[in-house]
């Protein structure tokens, strides 16, 4: 099956979202049920509502959309040559020069 770039198949968006999850729940640990007064895991909602910045899925299909946006580039771009990880030149040696 060919998949094209910036697409994930279900069940790697699946795998990326449960671990996505997992390090939310790391993150904000188990709460305090107050009428029952045991721990608890959040759901899902809780941890999404929480976390208020896009899922990791949408995040990786944005950089690789445009990622294969700079592919189709020239080589004469300073993006391409950087995202090819051919940089020419040399880089000035010492200290970044203060305002």
């Amino acid at each position: 099956m060919c998949v094209k770039p910036g697409h994930f198949t279900l069940r790697e968006e699946r795998r990326l979202t449960v671990f996505e999850n997992m390090v939310l729940r790391r993150i904000f640990g188990p709460k305090k049920d107050e009428v029952k007064q045991k721990w608890r895991q959040l759901l899902n909602k809780k941890l999404n509502d929480l976390y208020s910045s896009p899922s990791i899925v949408r995040v990786i299909k944005s950089k690789m959309r445009w990622t294969g946006y700079v592919a189709h580039m020239g080589e004469r771009r300073g993006v391409y040559t950087i995202l090819v990880g051919k940089p020419e030149g040399k880089k000035p040696l010492g200290s970044h020069r203060r305002r």
